[in-house]
C-alpha cells in the first residue's frame, strides 16, 4: 500500500472511531514512525504563503508552485530538492500519488479550486483564511474533506494563541453570565477604487492567466491586483470582512458554540460592482444552542468601527462579549472584565483547553496520527460561511433570512448568484 494511502486510511479510521465514541490508547498510525516526514506540496511561496511554507519547513517539501517566477526561484533555492510548478492543477495531478499533504496560500478566489482538487486526490489540506471565496465553496470543501477523511486546518493562526483559549474558558465558565450580545470590530479598510480603464504589459516573471485562475478575464494593471491589492476586488477577495472576519469572529464562534446564523443584515456605502466597501456594519442573529441563549453579533470594519462598545472605550480592534452578569473585552493578546470593581478579585478558571503545539504543528500531527485539529474545515467552513454572508447581505441590500442547512436565503432569491459563482472553463469547483 502506498504510504499516502496508508496515512489517509489511518485518518479515516481515527475519525470513524471518534465518531462512534470509541477510544483506543493505540494511535491509528502508530506503525508510522513519528520521525518520518510528510511529503508536502506548497501552493504559493511568498508573503503570507512564505510564512506558511516556513511553518511546515521541518517536513519534506517536495513540490512548490507559484505564478510569480521570482518568488518561485527564491523558494526553490531554499528547497532545492522540490519540483517547481506554475499551475497548481498540474502539480496536484502529477504529485498527489506520492505526496501526503498540501498547503494553499493563494488569493481567496483560488482557495477552493486548489483545495477541492487536493482533497479529492486524498491530500491532507492546510488552507489560508477565509477558507473559500463563496459560501457554497466553504460547504463543498468541508463536506469533501469529511468524505475523504483528510486532516485539515484553516490558517487562523491566532486560534493557537493562549489568550484565545483562556477567554473561551472564562466565557464557558459563565463568568459574565448568559451572553446574548457580541461586538466584533477591526479598523482596517480593504476597499474602494475603480476598475482601470486600460492594462499594462504583463511582467515576464508573472503568469497573469494562472493568477486569474477561475476569475473572469481582465487586463493586468501594475499595482492594482498582484501581490496585495486583490483583497479590495470582489472578483478576487472579500474586503476587510473576508480578510479579518475569520480571525476575530473565530473567538465568539469558539466560545459560544456558534455555527449558522438565522438572519444577516448589513449597512454600508452604496454597493460598488467592482470593489469592496471601506466600511461595513453587519448584524448576525444566531439561534439558541442547547442551554445557551440566542446571540446577536455585530461586526464593524473600516470607517464604521466604534470608539465605545457597551459603554466602554475600546481600541481599534477587538471583541466585546456582553453578558447578563458583566462584560468582557478581548484582543489577540489580552482580555479585560467589566465592571472592573466587580472583577477586581477575579480568579480565572482552571485551564481545560490544552495550550497549542503550534497552528501548523497541530495540522502536521493530525496528518500523521489522525488526531483532530482545532480549525478543521468542518469548524472553519461554518465560520467562513457566516463571515461571507455579511458581504452577501451587503451586496443584495437586504436582510437575509438564512436557511443554513440548505444554503438558501429564503426571502432573497437574488442572493443565489452571490452564494455560488461561475468559473472559467478548467477551474470549476464541484
Amino acid at each position: 500500500m502506498q504510504r499516502r494511502q496508508f496515512l489517509k486510511n489511518s485518518a479515516v479510521l481515527s475519525t470513524a472511531a471518534l465518531t462512534a465514541g470509541v477510544w483506543s490508547e493505540t494511535r491509528a498510525a502508530d506503525s508510522l514512525s513519528p520521525n518520518e516526514k510528510l511529503k508536502v506540496l506548497c501552493v504559493g511561496t511568498a508573503n503570507r504563503a512564505g510564512a506558511n511554507v516556513d511553518g511546515v519547513k521541518g517536513e519534506d517539501i517536495v513540490g512548490l508552485c507559484d505564478i510569480d517566477s521570482k518568488y518561485l526561484a527564491k523558494a526553490a533555492a531554499q528547497f532545492p530538492s522540490a519540483k517547481t510548478y506554475r499551475d497548481y492543477r498540474e502539480m496536484i495531478a502529477e504529485a498527489a500519488d506520492t505526496a501526503d499533504a498540501i498547503v494553499i496560500s493563494t488569493a481567496d478566489h483560488n482557495h477552493a479550486p486548489a483545495a477541492i482538487r487536493a482533497i479529492r486526490a486524498g491530500l491532507h489540506c492546510y488552507c489560508e483564511k477565509p477558507l473559500t471565496h463563496t459560501v457554497h465553496e466553504a460547504r463543498l470543501i468541508a463536506e469533501a474533506a469529511q468524505e475523504m477523511g483528510v486532516a485539515t486546518q484553516m490558517g487562523t493562526q491566532i486560534h493557537a494563541g493562549n489568550n484565545y483559549r483562556r477567554v473561551v474558558e472564562i466565557i464557558r465558565a459563565g463568568t459574565i453570565g448568559d451572553v446574548a450580545e457580541v461586538h466584533v470590530w477591526v479598523g482596517k479598510g480593504w476597499g474602494g477604487g475603480e476598475r482601470p480603464e486600460s492594462g499594462d504589459p504583463v511582467p515576464e516573471h508573472l503568469d497573469w492567466d494562472l493568477w486569474l485562475g477561475p476569475a473572469p478575464e481582465r487586463p493586468y494593471k501594475e499595482g492594482r491586483y498582484h501581490p496585495a491589492n486583490w483583497r479590495r476586488w470582489w472578483d478576487f477577495g472579500q474586503g476587510t470582512l473576508g480578510d479579518m472576519g475569520c480571525h476575530y469572529m473565530d473567538l465568539p464562534f469558539w466560545a459560544l458554540d456558534l455555527r449558522h446564523p438565522t438572519r444577516v443584515a448589513a449597512e454600508g456605502p452604496e454597493v460598488h460592482p467592482e470593489t469592496c466597501p471601506l466600511g461595513l456594519t453587519v448584524h448576525y442573529e444566531f439561534p439558541a444552542r442547547g442551554s445557551q441563549v440566542p446571540v446577536k453579533m455585530t461586526w464593524y470594519d473600516g470607517d464604521h468601527i466604534p470608539k465605545t462598545v457597551a459603554g466602554e472605550k475600546v481600541p481599534g480592534s477587538g471583541v466585546m462579549f456582553v453578558g447578563s452578569e458583566g462584560k468582557m473585552f478581548a484582543s489577540y493578546g489580552n482580555y479585560r472584565l467589566y465592571p472592573e470593581d466587580s472583577f477586581k478579585n477575579f480568579e480565572p478558571p482552571t485551564p481545560t483547553i490544552p495550550n497549542s503545539i503550534g497552528h501548523h504543528q497541530e495540522w502536521i500531527h493530525a496528518c500523521k496520527t489522525g488526531a483532530e485539529t482545532t480549525c478543521n474545515f468542518d469548524y472553519s467552513g461554518a465560520l467562513t460561511e457566516s463571515v461571507l454572508l455579511g458581504n452577501v447581505a451587503f451586496r443584495t441590500g437586504k436582510a437575509l433570512d438564512w436557511d443554513g442547512k440548505h444554503l438558501k436565503a429564503t426571502n432573497c432569491p437574488e442572493a443565489d448568484a452571490l452564494i455560488q459563482k461561475q468559473y472559467r472553463t478548467g477551474w470549476e469547483v464541484a
